[in-house]
């Protein structure tokens, strides 16, 4: 089969051909088709370039690995990011030892009345930008897999190997701390 035949299959199809056909090639088009992907994600966690490469290369390897594991309850790409957060924030824990109970208490913000109406999406792009620089990496991840990928709270819990009632206080808990420190930084001046 041409190489531009096997790009235009999709996810699925692809798996089943290196699964149940044992046409393992086919691997190098979800490589080439997420690695950039992967890797934007990684960076937008780790912010150093070469390290993100080496760890979308590790997870794309992974991934391969895991594919028999691949129970498509979700798309292949939420599977994916899923994978790429979780490893992600397992090199940042080691890198900097920061297990995020002990970073939270280290980092507790003010009790804040969860009845704003402010919200996440009221930031703009490159404040947000900054402020999740602020946060802990798992939090960051969180609001990511919430926001941007779209994940449910099954998946993110999933990802991040934690119960689902761990993720919703987290996810809650990111939220606010964001909002905290944007208005900490941005709106004390106004």
């Amino acid at each position: 089969m041409r190489s531009d035949s096997k790009n235009n299959l999709n996810d699925d199809d692809i798996i089943r051909k290196i699964l149940d056909d044992r046409l393992t090639e086919y691997f190098e088009v979800l490589y080439k088709r997420y690695y950039p992907r992967v890797m934007d994600k990684c960076y937008s966690l780790v912010k150093n370039r070469n390290i993100a490469e080496e760890l979308a290369e590790d997870i794309l390897c992974n991934t391969y690995e895991k594919l028999a594991s691949f129970k498509r309850m979700s798309s292949f790409s939420s599977w994916l990011y899923a994978i790429t957060y979780n490893y992600c924030i397992d090199h940042l824990r080691q890198k900097n030892k920061m297990h995020y109970p002990s970073w939270n208490r280290e980092n507790e913000i003010p009790e804040i009345i969860d009845d704003t109406d402010e919200s996440i999406e009221s930031i703009s792009y490159d404040n947000l930008l900054l402020i999740l620089d602020l946060i802990h990496p798992e939090e960051k991840a969180l609001l990511l897999m919430k926001y941007q990928d779209n994940l449910s709270i099954k998946q993110i819990s999933a990802a991040l190997r934690i119960s689902d009632d761990a993720a919703k206080m987290r996810l809650k808990r990111a939220r606010t701390r964001v909002l905290y420190l944007y208005n900490k930084k941005y709106m004390q001046d106004h």
